[in-house]
């Protein structure tokens, strides 16, 4: 049986030999926006480096990313969903393009030393074209060098095989897809990897970024890039002949603790089961995050703790009142520990968390219990309204399943389309809110974001003048017209500080100072005093942007050449972001 770290391996030497380095995965909580959103693939932290930047470890690179994705959270349970998951990934940063990858793509999959799948096991797709972006004929072409069958080969469109951010800006490019056939029959003559017939299980995805999306165009890239990404937990599923990513190695040990505190058998629970055991996988990964996010109303706090709810929910359906989520989320920390030593380095903050959102949550049962009471007493007819049912769901947090549940003791009915009415507009106002956010996140690398990234380095430096050497930056949210910044205080900021902090920063700015970036070891950032907040995220070599007599940090940039160019700073706004931390708004004019 092929194991996670077995597979691990086998892809960095791979990759090794080809002559990547290996980088660490990144936090799962973007850099510039930890309140909000999470890491959803292995580019997103790399995408200055797609856009030219310098990376400190080179132009060729491997690594393993945590990434959580939520969108189809209702679709977990099944065979191949998951919230939390690694994805192995290669990059070459304007190196190699569309040959070497394809043809070393085939020879991991295919050869006896790695993979060894054999090759009429697999599909492939390729773009099709679309607009004023051409068909994708080079990469047919060399997958047809390298052997692949015209029946193998499939033009699929723009949704199918390019790939892009979302967000409306920023590097993208076609992609090809590879498939392991399932042992099912197909569905039909014209059977190809864009059904959902369940024949064809995506493992892998070579996307050639070779454009930008800037203004709503598609523009030449400056540079040609390749982003590869292979879910760790499918190709598993895939290469053990496993029922689903629930029965590999991975749950083992999730698995058995589950049905020893639940006293059932997965077996018979398996739908309940699998999503206990993703719940409590990603939530105890988003808990032993360096960046410390709690359950709360708000973005990926929010996820957060409808991810323990919902784990608490599916508990209690099997019968089981206790506490347990703590039980299970040591297992998670014991199984990835050696991985990721975050997790039994916050170990207790992860077990506190938890514990502390089952009494809300039982909270919450009680007064959505008493609510439910109120509504079923002035109810008119045998059904309860959607708007009321959502309510409940909204306000409450209350389940839709438990409304259901407690209408039936009382022989009344939901109206579930009405609910559901209301919930694809709360889903709809989530994704815009979303979308906005992420953009603020290294994604955005115009011109005006760029200089409010500089920014936060002259603030923190100030702020660190003001009120000592330990106050940290606790997260930042850039857009192209105003940088939000939050840092650890213990007060508000009255008009003299603020008027204090507006001088210094403005006083620093007009100083013209060169912003300079050097690549180093860890270890001379470390000596020569730069700051980085999450030391544990760090390779090897570094990038330090240095403002000098003002600040020098490890940073993934990237940021003005000089800081005469930010123009005038002003705080729009000052206000409390939570207990002991402040938050900013500032603006910057152009002089």
């Amino acid at each position: 049986m092929l194991t996670r770290e077995q597979l691990i391996k086998m892809y960095f030497d791979f990759f090794k030999a080809k002559g990547h380095k290996v980088i660490p995965s990144a936090s799962l909580i973007p850099e510039n926006d930890p309140s909000v959103l999470f890491i959803t693939a292995g580019m997103h932290p790399l995408v200055p480096y797609l856009l030219g930047e310098e990376h400190p470890s080179g132009k060729k690179l491997v690594c393993v990313q945590k990434c959580i994705r939520t969108s189809d959270i209702d679709e977990v349970g099944d065979a191949s969903h998951l919230t939390f998951f690694e994805m192995l990934g290669n990059w070459s940063l304007g190196d190699y393009f569309k040959s070497d990858a394809i043809k070393w793509s085939l020879e991991f999959l295919t050869d006896k030393k790695y993979l060894n799948i054999p090759i009429d096991r697999l599909s492939f797709s390729v773009f099709k074209g679309e607009g004023n972006i051409p068909k994708d004929t080079e990469t047919y072409r060399w997958w047809r060098n390298v052997g692949i069958k015209k029946d193998k080969l499939f033009y699929l469109d723009k949704k199918h095989n390019f790939w892009e951010l979302g967000t409306g800006s920023g590097p993208c490019g076609p992609d090809t897809e590879m498939f392991f056939e399932l042992e099912q029959g197909k569905c039909g003559p014209k059977c190809n990897p864009s059904c959902d017939c369940g024949r064809y299980l995506e493992i892998w995805n070579d996307v050639f970024m070779e454009y930008e999306l800037k203004d709503g165009k598609y523009l030449p890239l400056k540079q040609k890039n390749v982003d590869t990404g292979m879910g760790l937990e499918r190709v598993l599923s895939a290469l053990n002949n496993a029922e689903s990513v629930y029965d590999t190695e991975l749950f083992d040990n999730s698995k058995k603790e589950l049905e020893k505190l639940t006293n059932k058998l997965y077996i018979e629970n398996r739908t309940k089961f699998r999503i206990i055991m993703d719940h409590m996988r990603t939530s105890t990964f988003i808990l032993g995050d360096e960046k410390h996010l709690t359950p709360n109303n708000v973005g990926a706090g929010y996820v957060l703790r409808r991810l323990i709810r919902r784990s608490i929910r599916y508990i209690k359906l099997l019968g089981v009142e206790d506490f347990i989520l703590d039980k299970l989320a040591v297992v998670v920390i014991n199984d990835y520990k050696k991985a990721y030593p975050e997790l039994e380095k916050n170990k207790d903050f992860i077990i506190n968390e938890l514990k502390k959102e089952e009494e809300r949550f039982n909270k919450t049962i009680r007064s959505g219990t008493k609510m439910f009471n109120k509504i079923i007493k002035n109810l008119e007819g045998k059904e309860i309204p959607g708007e009321s049912a959502f309510k409940l769901f909204d306000t409450f947090g209350f389940p839709i399943e438990m409304t259901k549940e407690m209408a039936k003791e009382q022989g009344l009915e939901v109206d579930i389309d009405g609910f559901e009415e209301k919930f694809k507009e709360h889903q709809e106002l989530s994704r815009t809110a979303a979308k906005g956010d992420f953009k603020g996140g290294l994604a955005d690398t115009s011109k005006e974001s760029i200089r409010y990234h500089t920014l936060a380095h002259i603030v923190l430096s100030v702020l660190k003048e003001m009120y000592g050497k330990d106050t940290i930056q606790k997260g930042a949210n850039i857009t192209p017209e105003r940088l939000r910044f939050d840092f650890n205080l213990d007060h508000k900021m009255d008009s003299v500080e603020k008027e204090y902090l507006t001088t210094r920063v403005n006083e620093i700015i007009k100083k013209k100072i060169d912003v300079t970036k050097e690549i180093m070891s860890y270890e001379e950032a470390k000596k020569q005093g730069a700051e980085g907040i999450f030391n544990d995220k760090y390779g090897s070599e570094v990038s330090v942007y240095t403002i000098e007599g003002i600040s020098k940090e490890i940073c993934g940039g990237p940021h003005v050449k000089n800081i005469g160019e930010l123009g005038t700073f002003g705080i729009i706004k000052e206000e409390s972001s939570s207990a002991g931390v402040r938050r900013l708004k500032c603006v910057l004019v152009e002089d």
